[in-house]
């Protein structure tokens, strides 16, 4: 297994629609304003949030169950920045939609500007011919609210290429999550 390149990235986006909307460099402005990277770089690729947020809330008490989630655990907000209360979580998703192709495995990190404030963003891998909007979560660690920005660099997806096809892919398994748009919550 080998981690993909830039190159690979840009030629996959282009032949396999790996990534769309894709930006094949890294970009750090828009409108001659400094955001916070997004697209190719060296070894993966800088996802966007889009501005479409599920912020947790405990307004319901309920209990946090995979199997039955309750969606009034959630408020719903649109927006460019989100404050993401103390000691909780908020939901998201990328701006890019994703096509893994059936050697490939994809896996998320945060980015430091984030993490440097307290910020983790957790994402399971991309599978093997998983296609879909990727759900983010953004948890604040600190004691204090944090802020997600919209339309910039939240996470850094890593290519990881196989010597060999898998046997049975996301696809073939019929995956619940594939093909999502939006933010999307648990399914059972």
């Amino acid at each position: 297994m080998s981690i993909k390149s830039d190159k690979w990235i840009r030629r996959m986006a282009q032949e396999q629609r790996l990534i769309e909307p894709f930006a094949p460099e890294q970009v750090r402005e828009i409108d001659g304003r400094k955001i916070v990277s997004y697209g190719t770089s060296s070894y993966g690729y800088d996802v966007r949030c889009a501005s479409e947020f599920k912020i947790f809330t405990n307004i319901n008490s309920t209990i946090v169950d995979p199997k039955r989630f309750d969606e009034k655990s959630f408020v719903d907000f649109t927006g460019d920045v989100c404050i993401v209360p103390p000691n909780s979580f908020v939901l998201a998703r990328t701006v890019e939609y994703f096509r893994v192709p059936r050697n490939v495995l994809v896996v998320c990190l945060g980015k430091s500007t984030y993490a440097r404030v307290g910020i983790v963003v957790n994402v399971t891998p991309l599978e093997p011919e998983w296609e879909g909007q990727v759900t983010l979560e953004f948890s604040n660690t600190t004691p204090l609210p944090a802020k997600i920005y919209a339309h910039e660099g939240v996470a850094q997806m890593l290519f990881f290429e196989s010597d060999e096809v898998c046997e049975t892919s996301y696809k073939d398994r019929g995956g619940k999550y594939q093909g999502q748009r939006g933010v999307t919550l648990p399914r059972a």
